[in-house]
C-alpha cells in the first residue's frame, strides 16, 4: 500500500500536504499519510461543481453507463489491493473486507444497470372540460451539485452509496470520506480519475470536521447526504439551508426469536449479526428477544458460539473479531458494559477489553433504560431478553428512539405479516437479522435513525427533480 496519498479536486489528484495520518487500527502504527484539504480546497472543489453541472448533465445515458462499467472492471482487477487497505484502515476482518469489496461492485454495477432506466411518464390531464386538448409528460433531472458525507464502518460501499448514483443521473459532488478511513474513497477517486468525466464532476477531499463546514451551508450544492450519528446528521440537517438532506443514521437493531423455528439456523445468524466486523454497524443485532419456551436453550447454544469466535489481527484468515475503530470507542462500550451489569445485568460471556479490543460480550437480565438497551452499541454487544406474548415483543421493538430494521425469526405468516405492518422501522428482515442488507433494496430508517432512503434506484430518485412539460393542442371546432 503507499505511503502518500493525494485528495481528488475536481477530478485531479492534489497533495499540497500530508498532515492526515490513517493509523493501521490493529497495531495503532501509521498506515498512510493522506493530504488535508482545508476550507479553500472544499470551496474550490464545489465550484468546479457547479461548473460541470451542465456538461455532465448532458452526458448520454450510456455514456454514463459506460463510465460506471469501467469503476466495476477496476474495482475487480484491484479486488484484493481494496480489501487489504480496507482491512488496515478500518480494522475490519479480512473476510468482511472482501465481502465489501464485492458489494462496491455490486452497487456500481447496479448503478450502471439502472443509469439508461431512468423515466418519465405521459400523463392524461383531461380530468375535466377545461383541460381539453392538453397532454402533460414528465422526465426526472438531476438535481444539482451533491455533497456527501461518508463514514468510517463501510468507508467502500457506503461512499458507493453516493458516488454510483450521483453519476448514473448526471449530478457533480464533493465527497468527504472518515478522516480515520479515507483509503478505499481515495481508490475511488484514482479510479474515477482514469475516465471521460467532465473537469470538476468529482472531488474526494478529506478534511477536518471543523474545516467542513462548507460541505453543509453552501447554497451552491442542492443536496446533502450524510452517513454516521444521529446527533451529528440532525445537527448538520438543521444548518444545511434549502438543500435537500437524505440521512442514514444509527440503531439499536431488534430481533425476535419466536417458538418453533430452527435454532441452529438462529443462532448461525444471530452470531454473525451481533459480531460481524466487532458489532461496527448500525444495523448489528444489539437486542435479542427469545419466546420463554426456548430462552434457555437458545440462550446457551448462542453463549457456545459466541465464545468460539476467533479475535485478533483482522489480517488473519480465521479471524472474526477485529479491533474497534479506536481504544476510545472501546472503553466507551467497556463502560456501558460494566453498567449494565452494575445495574443487576448478567454477563453471560466477553466483557474484557485490551487496547481497541472488545470481546464479543452478551447480557441478559439487563434494566431496560440502561445504555445498552436504549443507545446504539456499535460495537460486539448484544442483550437478551424473554417474551411470552408476540404482540409485546413487537411493542419492546418500538419501544426505541431508533427504527432502522428489524429481524424476526418466525414460522408464523400472520406474524410475519403483523411485524411487517406493526414495526416502526425502515425494514423488517423476516427469517434473518437485521443486519441483512443487498445493494438495490429501499434502505433507511425512521425517527432518529434517518430521513430518506439509500438503495441506488431510491438514491437516483432523491438525487434528481420531476420537470413537467404541458403541451395544449388546438381543436378544431
Amino acid at each position: 500500500m503507499k505511503d502518500h496519498w493525494p485528495y481528488y479536486l475536481a477530478n485531479t489528484p492534489v497533495a499540497p500536504n500530508h498532515d492526515l495520518i490513517v493509523a493501521d487500527k490493529f497495531t495503532g502504527q501509521p498506515a498512510a499519510h493522506v493530504a488535508l484539504a482545508d476550507p479553500a480546497a472544499i470551496d474550490a472543489g464545489i465550484s468546479a461543481c457547479v461548473e460541470a453541472l451542465e456538461r455532465l448533465a448532458s452526458m448520454a445515458p450510456y455514456q454514463r453507463q459506460d463510465i460506471l462499467n469501467h469503476c466495476v472492471k477496476r474495482f475487480t482487477e484491484r479486488f484484493d489491493e481494496l480489501a487489504m487497505s480496507l482491512c488496515i484502515e478500518a480494522g475490519k476482518p479480512i473476510k468482511d473486507s472482501r465481502g465489501e469489496v464485492s458489494r462496491l461492485i455490486d452497487t456500481f454495477r447496479i448503478a450502471a444497470e439502472e443509469s439508461v432506466r431512468m423515466h418519465g411518464e405521459v400523463m392524461n390531464l383531461e380530468i375535466s372540460a377545461r383541460a381539453r386538448g392538453y397532454r402533460g409528460m414528465w422526465k426526472r433531472v438531476p438535481i444539482g451539485p451533491c455533497s456527501f458525507i461518508s463514514p468510517f464502518n463501510f468507508p467502500l460501499n457506503l461512499a458507493a452509496h453516493k458516488v454510483a448514483p450521483a453519476l448514473a443521473v448526471g449530478c457533480p459532488f464533493v465527497l468527504k470520506p472518515a478522516s480515520r478511513t479515507p483509503l478505499g474513497a481515495l481508490i475511488i477517486g484514482e479510479i474515477l480519475a482514469e475516465t471521460d468525466l467532465p473537469p470538476g464532476a468529482f472531488s474526494i477531499l478529506p478534511c477536518s470536521r471543523d474545516g467542513a463546514e462548507l460541505f453543509t451551508t453552501d447554497d451552491r450544492l442542492k443536496l446533502l447526504s450524510f452517513t454516521g450519528s444521529p446527533d451529528v446528521g440532525w445537527a448538520l440537517k438543521a444548518k444545511a439551508g434549502k438543500k435537500k438532506v437524505v440521512l442514514e443514521l444509527g440503531g439499536n437493531a431488534a430481533c425476535i426469536v419466536d417458538a418453533g423455528i430452527d435454532l441452529d439456523d438462529a443462532v448461525e445468524r444471530i452470531v454473525f449479526g451481533a459480531f460481524y466486523q466487532s458489532g461496527q454497524s448500525c444495523i448489528g443485532v444489539q437486542r435479542i428477544l427469545v419466546h420463554e419456551s426456548i430462552y434457555i436453550e437458545f440462550r446457551d447454544r448462542l453463549v457456545t458460539a459466541t465464545e468460539k469466535l476467533v479475535a485478533g489481527d483482522p489480517k488473519a484468515e480465521d479471524t472474526f473479531i477485529g479491533p474497534m475503530i479506536s481504544e476510545q470507542e472501546a472503553i466507551r462500550l467497556h463502560d456501558w458494559i460494566d453498567l449494565a451489569v452494575q445495574a443487576g445485568g448478567k454477563l453471560l460471556c466477553g466483557g474484557k477489553r485490551d487496547g481497541a479490543m472488545l470481546e464479543a460480550t452478551l447480557l441478559e437480565d439487563v434494566p431496560e433504560d440502561q445504555l445498552l438497551c436504549t443507545q446504539e452499541a456499535f460495537g460486539p454487544a448484544a442483550v437478551l431478553s424473554r417474551f411470552n406474548d408476540f404482540d409485546r415483543a413487537l411493542e419492546q421493538v418500538n419501544d426505541s428512539r431508533f427504527g432502522l430494521q428489524a429481524g424476526v425469526f418466525t414460522n408464523d405468516i400472520n406474524r410475519a405479516h403483523k411485524a411487517w405492518d406493526t414495526l416502526d422501522v425502515g425494514g423488517v428482515i423476516i427469517g434473518d437479522v437485521p443486519s441483512w442488507r443487498v445493494d438495490n433494496m429501499p434502505y433507511g430508517g425512521v425517527k432518529d435513525s434517518g430521513l430518506g432512503r439509500e438503495g441506488v434506484r431510491f438514491t437516483m430518485e432523491d438525487m434528481t427533480e420531476i420537470r413537467c412539460m404541458v403541451v395544449r393542442s388546438k381543436l378544431s371546432s
